[in-house]
């Protein structure tokens, strides 16, 4: 049982978090029916409540039981809407949680989207006293706000009131839906107080309602922007309570419970017909869909861009420095991502991403290249910013907001975005180059392993295609030389002789890197070539013993061996874990114990995915959840289950 504290209570674990969007934004819930991360409208757009990166201050929409409870989050079946469940023995209430999506086929299926938060709140059996509380802090919490407390113009319900949130750049308005589902019973009373959080932090007043549901009755919560016209408030909301100004604009439509019904129903009827359209059919299909339900809510439907994450700033490390913003689109990320989507048979995210990249390529940078990353509106600017009145989850900081690896020159790209021929030139003029490397580094290029890979890949799919399709190539015999050029030097000088292991870099060919076991999954190497399998052995051991292995969880590599720049400690890396499962079922073809040992750590992988099946980006040693959540890189490993 939890003890329900209202608003002083600790950070809940970065696992203990549903995920909900609508294709432009996403929404963290805490298991105990909190947002904890939001931002509005857009990805990149500054957030709104953000307690995850500050209890205190970061702001929050929490809807919580005043009495002991145990708590219960799931999925409705094949679909994005979370329900968070209340129980004890005098009562059960049901929070459902949705960012609205409309369906083909259904009334709202031609209407704009509507940009609202919405929360429906049951009680499934007998009663439950619950306090809500609404505490936007907008702009990362640096901008002020009033609020105002007005009776709702849209609503069928009389002296129904709505609160109205106003900071310089944004304005959000909160209401209410009330219903009965049984005959007997009314529809629930909802009245909002204002509440002064100044001494947490707070630049501007929050709300709070607090009542006692009875079974049957439904309160919904819609949390939006409102339209341009808009209801005059009082000079001092604080002082005003409650300002019964009544001003409607023609674009507002009524909230009934006809509506709020109507966009739960389209909602669930668009996730639920989108993953219909999966080929997949082979073992742990639960996992995978809910996978690529989950890679669906990182694509940004405006432009096709993918973020890496939707969440800024959480933690590799509790108390350590390696907090990155991942609501950028970084090519890598989103070639594999789209790759995995495809697998499993979503073509049209592949077709709307291209029509992002072709863009970005009739704007290259003088010299021929591309970034590394974008924002999802396609600028190259991601300015990296210290937000130094945030104290971080659980105190790791600094809070970072952009990303100053934007400009890093990280020549892997050009072998994750393969079906690029047009790159192909620029590869071949430009792979001797050292870079900064998939792990963006922040001091020092290197010559490192992995992006020579990727290079070779670059120019040998470049080549594959032109044979395939019959497409012209006036410069073969140039690809085929550099491309055997390359495998040739990556042989002689990534290769460790007195370890036999290939290693990060040809500086530092004896410091491992699990990134190398990307090799024989773009077949730049058989799995069972010797060379390759010892390098494996040789990351499959303890740290203690050499290796990156720890309970079958693998680390990018030993942050006390490889000088990064960054400094700190992390945890073991989902996608490099997932790389070794990969590596570890190729081999398996020609040693059935490689076989074994791949599903054995995949099936203990799957232990690790938070209670509604989702992956963090990295993992504790003690099996804490680490890093941004929900994150591609890991997700999108699940689209190549067989």
């Amino acid at each position: 049982m939890q003890t329900p504290s209202a608003f002083n209570r600790d950070y809940i674990a970065i696992a203990d978090h549903g995920l909900i969007g609508n294709l432009h934004t996403a929404a963290l819930v805490s298991i105990d029916g909190s947002i904890e991360s939001y931002c509005v409208p857009d990805f990149d757009s500054p957030s709104v409540f953000a307690r995850i990166l500050d209890k205190d201050k970061g702001g929050h929409f929490s809807i919580t039981p005043t009495v002991a409870f145990s708590t219960k989050q799931n999925y409705l079946p094949s679909s994005n809407i979370l329900q968070t469940k209340f129980l004890n023995e005098k009562g059960v209430v049901s929070v459902t949680d949705f960012l609205p999506r409309q369906a083909r086929g259904t009334a709202a299926s031609n209407k704009p989207l509507l940009h609202w938060l919405v929360r429906r709140v049951e009680v499934i059996r007998g009663r439950m006293p619950i306090l809500v509380q609404c505490a936007p802090a907008f702009n990362y919490a640096r901008s002020s706000h009033t609020t105002t407390i007005v009776e709702d113009s849209s609503s069928s319900v009389s002296q129904q009131q709505k609160a109205v949130f106003v900071s310089d750049a944004l304005t959000l308005d909160l209401r209410c839906v009330t219903d009965s589902l049984l005959e007997n019973v009314r529809p629930p009373e909802v009245n909002f107080q204002l509440l002064d959080l100044s001494t947490k932090g707070h630049k501007g007043p929050a709300v709070s309602a607090e009542m006692t549901l009875y079974e049957g009755q439904v309160v919904t919560f819609v949390l939006r922007s409102p339209p341009a016209e808009e209801v005059e408030q009082e000079a001092d909301p604080l002082a005003a309570g409650i300002n019964t100004t009544k001003s409607r604009p023609s674009n507002d439509p009524y909230m009934t419970k006809d509506l709020v019904n109507g966009l739960l129903f389209s909602t669930n009827k668009y996730w639920n017909d989108w993953i219909r359209n999966s080929h997949y059919s082979g073992s742990w299909k639960e996992a995978v869909h809910r996978s690529a339900l989950a890679l669906k809510l990182l694509i940004y439907e405006p432009t096709g861009a993918v973020v890496a994450s939707p969440t800024f700033s959480l933690p590799e490390y509790i108390g350590g420095t390696r907090n990155w913003d991942y609501r950028a689109s970084w090519i890598r990320d989103s070639s594999f991502t789209l790759y995995a989507l495809v697998r499993l048979g979503f073509t049209h995210e592949a077709n709307a991403y291209m029509e992002f990249i072709f863009e970005r390529l009739r704007n290259k940078n003088s010299d021929g290249s591309i970034q590394i990353m974008y924002t999802i509106h396609g600028k190259k600017d991601l300015e990296e910013i210290e937000l130094t009145h945030l104290d971080g989850h659980k105190g790791s900081k600094p809070v970072r907001i952009g990303n100053g690896a934007a400009d890093h020159l990280q020549l892997d790209i050009y072998g994750e975005l393969v079906l690029v021929r047009e790159l192909v030139d620029y590869v071949v003029a430009n792979w001797r180059q050292p870079d900064l490397s998939i792990w963006e580094v922040r001091n020092k290029k290197r010559q490192f392993t992995y992006s020579k890979v990727m290079l070779w890949v670059a120019i040998d799919r470049g080549l594959r295609i032109a044979d395939k399709r019959s497409l012209p190539c006036p410069k073969r015999n140039e690809w085929l030389a550099t491309r055997d050029e390359i495998y040739e030097e990556i042989m002689a000088k990534a290769w460790n002789k007195e370890h036999q292991h290939f290693g990060q870099s040809y500086e530092e060919a004896g410091i491992l890197d699990s990134a190398v076991l990307i090799m024989p999954l773009v077949f730049f190497m058989q799995a069972s070539d010797p060379r390759f399998t010892n390098t494996l052995k040789q990351i499959l051991k303890t740290p203690e013993r050499g290796g990156l292995t720890s309970n079958n969880l693998v680390f990018r590599y030993d942050v006390h061996k490889a000088d990064d720049g960054v400094g700190g400690e992390e945890g073991t890396f989902g996608l490099c874990t997932l790389w070794c499962v990969e590596a570890l079922t190729r081999a398996g073809k020609y040693d059935r114990g490689m076989l074994h040992k791949a599903v054995s750590m995949f099936e203990d992988f799957l232990l690790y995915l938070n209670h509604v099946g989702l992956c963090t980006e990295e993992i504790s040693e003690a099996g804490e959840g680490l890093g941004n959540a929900v994150q591609g890189f890991t997700h999108m490993m699940f689209g190549g289950c067989n």
